[in-house]
């Protein structure tokens, strides 16, 4: 699936992942690939991108905000503090703060 994270700012990550993992309103909350259709509100927390490789990454260096993960390199962090993500057709879009 093709996951892009847009801030006010910038563009911060549009690439291809395995799985998103985002801190719902009501809990932490991931989808895979064929994922149903889904809006929901995000709230302060970490989103956490699975990827197959990071050969394929995508992201703005100057943010610096997308980090590997201390214990798998597969696995990006971004804490953010509000937002939404909607989900249709194989492609997220996280709007984050």
């Amino acid at each position: 699936m093709y996951l892009e994270i847009v801030t006010p700012e910038a563009t911060l990550f549009s690439s291809e992942v395995d799985s998103v993992t985002v801190p719902g309103i009501n809990g932490d909350f991931q989808m895979l690939n064929n994922h149903a259709p889904i809006v929901s509100l995000l709230k302060d927390g970490m989103v956490k991108i699975h990827t197959h490789t990071q050969s394929h990454l995508v992201f703005d260096d100057l943010h610096g905000s997308i980090v590997p993960h201390n214990d798998d390199d597969k696995i990006l962090t971004l804490t953010i503090n509000s937002g939404t993500i909607e989900m249709k057709d194989n492609k997220v879009i996280v709007l984050a703060d």
